[in-house]
């Protein structure tokens, strides 16, 4: 037996003991939400450092290796930092001594000098593990649990790194919902210093987030803002969805979009007071109440550009804004303002600008004073990007959202952008853009840190209206296809009415450019029989790309092939029929091959629920690209809306349209316009225009024009209800159908084809409700002009809804 004189030891995890007592145990203690350590080891027996006193010196003559097995003694001599003819002190041995426990070689490592001089270094080799199991598992599968673990068969066991492990398998349930789920790690001892590494799962219930409640609010109801939320509160139509389960990141991005959504409305001095999740007594559910401060409404006030350089012109960058004075305040325009002048910058030659807006909030007059500061900053240069956390979604595909590549001059402005597109890109439940130190003092390194999140949908709705009876709809959609970015939809619908089953792809960017492209694939049918004695049918593809000209203008082109047929009795068109002629010519097939475009701007301040801005779109189609069919069609519709209050709102509405047959041929009735139902409300669907008074059918029009004006506003009941009300007047006109079907053989009118492009109005109320079950509206309606022959109706109700 050895005579140590000095010694020092350390344990690292003091795995050997913990083995021993682990198997006499058979498991390991669990924890709630984590792992608890596996039960202590007694120290083994060893001289303790503070034995030594700190005078001792000791001259080491040799140094020999006591326990090694697997690791080559020369390994364990290049990682000691102690040599023969060194001077070792207490100091000295306890750096060695934790020099060897960072490599994870080993269990239990001691030194020890003997009375000659030779520095003994004693080790218990870390096991080898064997396997790597998971128990209890069923809603998360094991290659999941695979891909999140870092230790694996033939590796090196290490308490530190299975305990490790265990919080990544706990996180992992945290976000799937289960925020009760327990890991307890298990070890199983084998021959020749190997182990089973078993990771016992409890997963516990899916916790779900039983009600949402906020307190504070009086400018938005509790639903406005619940649509603001990615987390949705649990309701058996969101059964295949993952963002009713409690995630407490989730909650944090949630507080941002609250943020988001008031200080785009006006309200710059919002805050979210606090977020306050409960858990029910069963451990199910989540009641999570938000407070909020909304503060009052401001305008934009004085806004300035001040710069440092006398090469950069503040007059003509402060042209480049889009904020006016006066204007509503919203926070997103700030943003629009840094990237303009980013851009103007660094289109003049300045790339390593820093642009710093400061704000002067003015209570007694509600508005915010901005200044833009610009000026030179240091010359930094992205060195390198680094993408970590896209277990599935492919590096090209993140990249690509990213504003700053590597080489480009440094701008945070385009980092935080960086930030903000991965976020829009809905493929991630966190995304974070940290920058660092890079290579040299002028390089900077960027770390993109994602955490993926279910991209797929699967989509069951029913609807019912007045007219169109029971609806029923199957959707599949998948918005990372094979974690390339792509969009994949495909949709069945059935019902008394329409039939229809359409598949589309779409990569959003065609060539790696900023271009949306795509194709679709669809088979239609619908029963015209109430409004005009046909059913058609349609079934054909089409190829579309579309590409944005700015953050509010996109142009889209498109080319489409179908087979159209119109379908009608047996004995509709027979000789001696009742038939209108009409509509027996365009009896048949016909294959349109038409090709076409659409110029839209959308500078609304909400895509759902707009209270400010405006929209507007022109779509035209050219068919007769081979085919049977020869037309041009243009259509032109806008939108102005203005809320002055907020929930006081003013919509004009219009939209007009013309379709014109070319090389002798006249517009086939499925191509022209039928206009009644939602789109004019007061009459049925198609229930005004040209009309064949012998046999009451709808023929459609070749033009329409047909204007809105919509009041919002209260109707006296708790906001939270969802319920909206507003006044509407629609009115407009269609027809100019081809002379071939209004005029007689002899070329003059004929009588029982009514085609006189009369103006038609009306005017009522809406009632829109958002149920939980989906959308319902009510439309009630009052003719103030029509024509005798047109199909009226006073009152619309249908419903929708989608989980």
């Amino acid at each position: 037996m050895m005579n140590f004189r000095q010694c020092a030891s350390f344990r690292p995890g003091a795995t050997t003991s913990v083995l021993a007592l682990m198997l006499a145990a058979g498991l390991a203690t669990p924890v709630w939400g984590q792992a608890a350590p596996p039960q202590a080891q007694p120290p083994a027996p060893a001289i303790q450092p503070e034995q030594i006193e700190p005078e001792d010196r000791v001259v080491v003559n040799r140094i020999l290796i006591q326990g090694a097995e697997r690791i080559d003694q020369t390994t364990i001599l290049s990682y000691l930092p102690i040599q023969p003819g060194d001077t070792v002190d207490p100091v000295v041995l306890d750096v060695a001594l934790r020099t060897l426990s960072r490599t994870n070689l080993f269990a239990n490592v001691q030194l020890g000098v003997q009375p000659n001089g030779d520095l003994i270094v004693q080790v218990v080799e870390n096991p080898i593990i064997n396997q790597v199991v998971f128990e209890g598992n069923s809603a998360i599968r094991e290659d999941k649990l695979r891909e999140e673990v870092t230790i694996s068969p033939r590796g090196i066991y290490t308490r530190a790194r299975v305990q490790e492990d265990v919080g990544k398998i706990i996180e992992l349930y945290r976000l799937s919902g289960r925020i009760g789920a327990r890991v307890s790690p298990k070890l199983v001892q084998l021959e020749q210093n190997r182990v089973d590494v078993i990771f016992e799962i409890d997963e516990g219930p899916k916790t779900g987030v039983s009600d949402i409640i906020f307190q504070g609010n009086s400018a938005f109801s509790d639903s406005d803002l619940r649509e603001v939320m990615i987390t949705k509160q649990s309701r058996f139509w969101r059964l295949f969805g993952q963002n009713d389960n409690y995630d407490p990141n989730r909650l944090d991005y949630d507080r941002d979009q609250l943020r988001s959504f008031y200080t785009n409305r006006g309200y710059y001095d919002f805050r979210v007071v606090s977020s306050v999740a409960e858990l029910s007594p069963d451990d199910q559910n989540f009641t999570i109440t938000m407070t909020v401060d909304e503060g009052d409404r401001y305008n934009f006030g004085t806004v300035n550009v001040v710069t440092e350089s006398d090469r950069l012109n503040a007059n003509f960058l402060q042209m480049l804004l889009p904020i006016r004075e006066g204007d509503l305040y919203e926070s997103s325009r700030i943003e629009q303002a840094v990237d303009a002048l980013t851009f103007a910058a660094g289109s003049a030659g300045y790339a390593f600008v820093e642009i710093n807006p400061t704000y002067r909030a003015n209570p007694e007059t509600n508005t915010v004073d901005i200044t833009f500061n610009v000026s030179e900053g240091q010359r930094v240069y992205v060195d390198r990007i680094n993408v970590v956390g896209n277990t599935r979604t492919i590096d090209p595909v993140i990249r690509r959202e990213l504003m700053l590549t590597e080489g480009d001059a440094f701008n945070r402005a385009l980092m935080e952008r960086s930030r903000n597109n991965l976020r829009a890109l809905g493929f991630f439940s966190d995304v974070t853009v940290e920058e660092t130190r890079g290579s040299a003092p002028d390089r900077s390194t960027l770390n993109v840190t994602v955490t993926e999140q279910p991209t797929g949908e699967l989509s069951v709705g029913a609807g019912f209206s007045s007219v169109d009876a029971f609806v029923v709809n199957l959707g599949i959609s998948e918005r990372n296809f094979r974690g390339r970015g792509q969009n994949v939809v495909a949709r069945a619908e059935w019902g008394s009415l329409r039939q229809q089953i359409d598949v589309r792809f779409t990569e959003p960017k065609f060539l790696g450019r900023d271009l949306r492209a795509g194709f679709d694939l669809f088979h239609s049918r619908y029963n015209f029989q109430t409004e005009s004695s046909f059913n058609y049918r349609s079934t054909g593809a089409g190829l579309r790309l579309m590409y944005p000209i700015n953050g509010y203008t996109w142009f889209a082109t498109r080319y489409f092939l179908r087979t159209d047929e119109v379908i009608v009795p047996r004995t509709y068109c027979s000789a001696g029929g009742f038939g209108s002629r009409a509509l027996c010519e365009q009896v048949g097939s016909a294959v349109n091959s038409s090709a076409g475009f659409t110029l839209s701007v959308n500078r609304a301040n909400d895509p759902i629920r707009p209270t400010r801005g405006w929209t507007g779109s022109l779509r035209q189609d050219f068919a007769g690209i081979g085919g049977d069919v020869n037309f041009v069609k243009t259509e032109i519709d806008g939108a102005w809306h203005w809320g002055f209050t907020p929930r006081w709102i003013v919509t004009l509405q219009g939209s007009t349209g013309y379709v014109s047959g070319w090389g002798g041929d006249p517009v086939r009735i499925n191509d022209r316009f039928f206009k009644g139902g939602n789109s004019f409300r007061g009459f049925e669907n198609a229930g005004m225009g040209p009309r064949d008074l012998r046999t009451n059918d709808s023929l459609g029009g070749n033009f329409y024009a047909i204007g809105t004006a919509e009041l919002t506003l209260p109707n006296g009941l708790p906001e939270e209800y969802g319920i909206r009300t507003s006044l509407f007047a629609d009115v407009g006109t269609l027809g100019s159908l081809d002379n071939r079907y209004t005029l007689t053989s002899e070329g003059l009118r004929d009588p029982q084809i009514a085609d006189n492009l009369a103006l038609r109005a009306s005017a009522g109320v809406s009632i829109h409700w958002r149920s939980p079950m989906g959308p319902i509206r009510f439309d009630f309606s009052k003719l103030l002009a029509r024509e005798d022959y047109d199909r009226t109706e006073g009152f619309r109700f249908s419903t929708s809804t989608q989980f």
